[in-house]
């Protein structure tokens, strides 16, 4: 987070202090986000006197944690309800819900047939599966006027999507506000926002995971540009909650500080020594993860460091200073969702087991790949899980974060 942006933030001043929700993308190991949420729901009610209202006023999403966030925002004057709607709608989700394959039923029964006709497509498209079944899911699932309802009665003041083009490798912020201003709009190096309404295209662009879903066209400064999954270019992912004005940010994120245990035995180590380099597979869930590496870590600890420092400076010195302390609590996974996914792998559809396993892509450490595909009964129980067993672990920090709000 450059100094510039902490000075910017310093000098919006909402009309009351807001709480922002930043949710991290990452395909289905956003369902991680979902227990995390449905516990802190659970934390909430039970405190004497708990309201009911909806706790953040911010809503930040980037790639599927978009979808989360506009799903949120969409049913956000039920209060603590959207949580749990939430869940139930990813206790309803299936990979056919999200993405499909375009290859004949023939083709599909072979692994390999279907390796290559998914290459020959992605040459052709761009994109190895298609996404159209989430655009149907999203338009049934998401209510933009509950969106509009929701901004005008101010439960929220805002709802910020990411995405990156690839026309102009600029990383955009579209926010939804009750009166989408221009004039409120920031501009820095790579980074750029639009105030404009939130549609399901901004939702799709958000979550088109490079290679394996198509860019989608959006209209920025008067022309047409094709995005992709706003993981890609991430540099400041706090940075668009504090040009928000927030004043507390809750970030979850998907992420895990190593993938050892999979390493090992995706290169042939340890008992299974061999002379070959990594799979496909391997690979393939590097890159996804070198996407979806997210400076998250790095973003929280500086905004820490700053609120910090204003803390211990005389009062009549921090309040002549362009700054304001952001209180910042973060949440990733305390498992790896790698491992998890490997022994989740055989819930993914038949077909799609065939197509990418005759690319050689859920061998050894493709399971890192799968796990961005696998919108499965088993493995997203398995992550609300962890997420809510993650949550309760920090309630005390949860609740002290809500204290007052």
């Amino acid at each position: 987070m450059s100094l510039d942006t902490i000075i910017h933030s310093g000098l919006v001043l909402p009309d009351k202090p807001s709480t922002a929700l930043v949710l991290m993308g990452g395909g289905a190991r956003t369902a991680y986000q979902v227990g995390v949420l449905k516990a802190l729901a659970s934390m909430l009610r039970l405190q004497p006197g708990g309201p009911e209202k909806f706790p953040f006023q911010l809503l930040v999403g980037t790639s599927a944690g978009a979808l989360n966030a506009a799903y949120l925002a969409s049913c956000a004057t039920r209060g603590l309800a959207a949580f749990d709607q939430l869940a139930d709608f990813w206790m309803r989700l299936r990979s056919g819900n999200v993405y499909q394959l375009r290859v004949s039923p023939f083709v599909r029964a072979s692994r390999y047939l279907a390796a290559l006709s998914l290459s020959r497509q992605a040459r052709a498209t761009g994109a190895v599966l298609d996404n159209m079944p989430l655009v149907d899911t999203l338009h049934h699932a998401i209510s933009l006027p509950g969106i509009d309802d929701a901004l005008k009665s101010r439960t929220l003041n805002a709802l910020a999507v990411t995405a990156s083009s690839y026309t102009s490798g600029v990383h955009w912020t579209f926010c939804h506000t009750a009166h989408d201003d221009p004039t409120r709009a920031w501009m820095r190096p790579g980074r750029r926002s639009e105030f404009q309404p939130i549609t399901i295209e901004h939702l799709m662009a958000s979550s088109a995971i490079p290679f394996l879903f198509p860019a989608t066209a959006l209209w920025v400064d008067k022309r047409r540009e094709f995005f992709g999954d706003g993981s890609m270019r991430q540099i400041s992912p706090l940075s668009p909650a504090m040009h928000l004005g927030a004043r507390k940010i809750l970030v979850v994120g998907v992420g895990q500080p190593q993938r050892s245990g999979l390493t090992a035995k995706a290169f042939g180590t340890g008992a299974d020594l061999s002379p070959k380099g990594p799979t496909l597979g391997s690979i393939a869930g590097h890159a996804m993860a070198s996407v979806f590496h997210d400076t998250l870590q790095a973003d929280v600890e500086q905004a820490q460091r700053v609120t910090q420092t204003l803390r211990q400076l005389p009062r009549e010195v921090a309040a002549v200073l362009p700054y304001r302390s952001v209180e910042v609590l973060a949440l990733q996974p305390s498992q790896s969702l790698d491992a998890i996914a490997q022994a989740h792998a055989d819930e993914l559809p038949a077909s799609t087991r065939n197509a990418l396993g005759g690319l050689g892509a859920l061998k050894g450490g493709g399971a890192a790949l799968a796990s961005y595909l696998l919108f499965e009964p088993g493995f997203v129980q398995a992550l609300v899980q962890l997420g809510e067993q993650d949550a309760f672990a920090r309630k005390t920090e949860l609740l002290a974060f809500f204290e007052g709000i």
